[in-house]
């Protein structure tokens, strides 16, 4: 292995890691507000536990995500130091933002944590949304500087000998910080939602027939549908941007190879890269075109007239992009079904079929984000700094860079583990709490189900 792909695959395997917990510690505070305001109108105490429920998993998942975003943090700079003397100055401001934003977020997490019975329940509800907005904030200045990135700006070399040119707002406001932004958040929230909905939908299968897991599906379905409903149409903008800004990109997303209006929209597909062509595919003639120009007439650039040397790896940015798609389908069809037995006044937690496609989508909604960021960040290659900086100009120039690779692999397995047994300790714990509680109630799952 090459120190450049050592490099670049401990970036992958970090980012994998750390997005889940960064999506979870977005979108858990919102289920967690949903709850607790059910909790404070209707005084109902399966509420109150459930919110307390989450808020324990939450604490887990938060710690994780904190020491693997740290780790990111540091190999930013040890990896790709040409990078970071470039970057450094146009990014040190979001970077400096996130910063202030993660340091609330975790301070307030800490009242929310130990508040309950110390403060008010105002003020206990109030910390949660401090919460979910320095959560979505950390976001907001994250995807800033991947969205520079992607199209830097703010920069303007100066003449041998002189200083650049810097505008460090102008870099931070550039075009895809808001449109990636807001895809990224939505997408936390739907797969967080949907994350919910599968670990309640499981336990009810298993037998847990409860008020608190009927309250938990109910609640996590609801935020998904929204969510999943509202993903497509910013998707329909994040995708003319990258028309726009990264064509590239667009074409190798829908392996795209010929120049010309009424361009195809592809589903599915095997592109071969050396004969210019894409076998098992679905086409919808004009779809693309229209897509990203509203028109059948909209010229779409295609890979063959884009230099071979700044064309990135067709394969896997396309079959990213269908996985992203078509999961992102499945989850807005649930949405769908989700609506219309709430319109009809039906229970969630049937037909059994739905539960048992509750419990799949969930994970696949984190399959989705993974896909997502594979779009982004190998369909920018082979730039770091897109037309600016290539990835092989701004890795270090350690040598044994495998090393560090597999520790930090091996670091990933094993938090995983520690993950994996703290939540199982969590759910067994809530478990015989909340078969004490039914119990003692008689607050069953139909009841439950009612009152939700």
């Amino acid at each position: 292995m090459t120190d450049l792909l050592a490099a670049r695959s401990q970036m992958a395997v970090s980012l994998a890691f750390h997005i889940v917990f960064a999506a979870i510690g977005i979108g858990l505070p919102a289920l967690m507000l949903v709850s607790e305001a059910l909790w404070l109108r209707t005084g109902r105490d399966v509420y109150l536990r459930l919110t307390r429920a989450w808020s324990r998993g939450l604490a887990v998942l938060f710690a994780v995500g904190a020491v693997s975003g740290t780790v990111l943090s540091f190999e930013l700079g040890l990896l790709w130091p040409r990078f970071m003397e470039v970057a450094g100055p146009l990014v040190g401001m979001p970077f400096s933002l996130e910063g202030l934003a993660f340091f609330t977020e975790a301070i307030f997490l800490g009242i929310y944590l130990y508040g309950w019975k110390r403060v008010s329940r105002g003020a206990h509800f109030a910390a949660g949304v401090v919460v979910a907005l320095s959560g979505a904030a950390s976001a907001l200045f994250v995807l800033s500087v991947n969205g520079w990135m992607n199209s830097p700006t703010g920069f303007i070399p100066g003449d041998p000998g002189s200083a650049p040119v810097i505008d460090p707002v102008a870099a931070m406001t550039n075009p895809f910080w808001i449109a990636n932004t807001v895809h990224m958040l939505i997408a936390a929230y739907t797969a967080t939602a949907f994350g919910a909905a599968a670990v309640h939908a499981w336990r009810i299968l298993k037998g847990a027939d409860t008020a608190l897991h009927h309250a938990g599906l109910r609640i996590a379905l609801v935020v998904g549908a929204v969510m999943a409903l509202l993903q497509p149409l910013s998707g329909d903008v994040t995708a003319r941007l990258v028309a726009h800004e990264q064509p590239a990109k667009l074409a190798a997303m829908e392996a795209h190879f010929e120049t010309g209006s009424c361009a195809p929209l592809r589903i599915g597909g095997w592109p071969d890269e050396a004969t210019g062509t894409v076998r098992f595919d679905l086409e919808i003639p004009c779809g693309l075109s229209l897509l990203v120009g509203h028109s059948p007439d909209a010229v779409v650039t295609g890979l063959n007239d884009i230099p071979a040397d700044e064309r990135p790896p067709v394969l896997p940015v396309h079959i990213a992009f269908q996985v992203m798609v078509g999961i992102g389908t499945l989850l807005a069809a649930m949405g769908v079904w989700t609506g219309v037995r709430l319109v009809r006044r039906l229970p969630l937690h049937r037909p059994l079929w739905f539960l048992r496609l509750a419990v799949v989508a969930g994970p696949l909604a984190f399959v989705a984000i993974q896909a997502g960021w594979v779009v982004t960040e190998v369909g920018r290659q082979p730039w770091i700094i897109y037309g600016v900086m290539r990835t092989e100009d701004a890795v270090t120039p350690m040598p044994g860079l495998v090393v560090p690779f597999t520790a930090f692999t091996l670091l990933y397995v094993f938090l995983s583990w520690v993950v994996v047994v703290l939540m199982r300790r969590i759910a067994r714990m809530e478990d015989a709490e909340d078969a004490e509680w039914s119990g003692g109630s008689g607050d069953s799952g139909a009841a439950g189900e009612a009152g939700a």
